[in-house]
């Protein structure tokens, strides 16, 4: 007999976090969407505590407004605390952070990655058992990079080497960890093939149907501490199904 299980999911509207709400509810496992749109506000705590009554574990996919490396890591260190917080009152037994392959490794990175070493770094020193799942830049990572900088169908990105996963792929995993046993730092999980973001983003682009003209550039949000082979997967890495062709071939969803 399956045992059900209660989980939240903070950042449940968002790209990861509403498929992977949708993969426990396919296993049947009740989920406890915490978003501010949905009443529940993790940087001011209202809601929380709430929300995370007879909760068995959390997965934390959030992500943060695009905003300077201080700003960034503030508001994550705010989210984070609150929320570990809040599942301490709570006696949740399990804490499944979404994290970035590569980022402990390195100082530097855009104000995201600045963020999620805070992320990391209260979870690890914090009392709530927990599992960081690092993953590589999702499939569309690429044309979100390329949008970052556009202007009058012109956009810089980086020759950034890669090796992406597909949302869907990243979010089954989530799902099934915060199922399971806190684990402390989860192997590496990537998608099976390195790809160009340059490359990456003419060819999203193409598929949806957007025109822009892409400048490989280092002068941008990704600097050339990410270079090389920083951002690709270590030994003994998870290597997820989805090639980069089969989701652009399924329509860059």
């Amino acid at each position: 007999m399956r045992l059900t299980m209660r989980i939240a999911v903070a950042g449940a509207t968002g790209n990861i976090g509403t498929r992977t709400a949708s993969f426990l509810e396919r296993a049947e496992h009740e989920v406890i969407p915490i978003s501010r749109s949905l009443g529940v506000d993790m940087i001011t705590g209202e809601g929380l505590d709430t929300a995370l009554k007879g909760v068995d574990a959390v997965v934390d996919a959030i992500s943060s407004p695009p905003v300077s490396p201080d700003e960034t890591r503030a508001y994550f260190g705010t989210a984070t605390r609150n929320l570990l917080a809040a599942e301490e009152r709570a006696g949740v037994r399990h804490h499944v952070l979404l994290s970035i392959v590569g980022i402990h490794r390195m100082t530097g990175g855009t104000a995201h990655y600045s963020g999620k070493r805070e992320q990391e770094r209260l979870i690890e020193e914090g009392r709530v058992p927990w599992t960081i799942v690092p993953a590589t830049q999702f499939h569309d990572f690429a044309a979100l990079a390329a949008s970052w900088t556009e202007r009058d169908g012109v956009a810089t990105i980086a020759p950034l080497l890669v090796q992406p996963i597909a949302p869907d792929d990243i979010a089954q995993v989530l799902a099934e960890v915060a199922t399971g046993e806190p684990q402390g730092r989860y192997v590496d999980v990537a998608g099976p093939e390195p790809q160009d973001l340059v490359d990456m983003a003419r060819r999203t682009n193409d598929v949806l149907g957007r025109k822009v003209k892409l400048v490989p550039t280092w002068s941008g949000p990704i600097d050339e501490s990410m270079a090389g082979n920083v951002l690709l997967p270590g030994e003994n890495a998870r290597i997820a199904p989805t090639t980069f062709d089969q989701w652009l071939v399924a329509g860059a969803k």
